[in-house]
C-alpha cells in the first residue's frame, strides 16, 4: 500500500468537505486509481472537479493516469483567470 496526502483546493475542497486527508492506495499508486477512489468517495461533484481540473504531483501539473511519484497530491479545479 502507498500512503499519500491529498490536499484539496477551492471547488475540490468544497466537494470533499475538507482541505486535506490521508489516502492509502494499492502500490504502485497511480492517478487513475486516485481518480476512481475520489469519485467513489465524493460522487458526481468531485467527478466534475477532476474531469476539468488537474493534479499537482511533486510540483508538476498532471492530467495523465500515471504513477504517483511523491507522497503529496494536490487536487486542483480548473481556475478562471488570465
Amino acid at each position: 500500500m502507498a500512503r499519500i496526502t491529498v490536499r484539496y483546493f477551492a471547488a475540490a475542497a468544497d466537494a470533499a468537505g475538507l482541505e486535506e486527508e490521508a489516502w492509502e492506495l494499492d502500490a504502485p499508486a497511480t492517478l487513475a486509481a486516485l481518480r476512481a477512489e475520489l469519485v467513489e468517495q465524493y460522487g458526481e461533484t468531485m467527478h466534475r472537479v477532476i474531469r476539468s481540473g488537474s493534479f499537482l504531483v511533486d510540483g508538476t501539473v498532471r492530467r495523465d493516469d500515471g504513477a504517483i511519484t511523491g507522497d503529496v497530491v494536490d487536487v486542483l479545479p480548473a481556475f478562471a483567470g488570465g
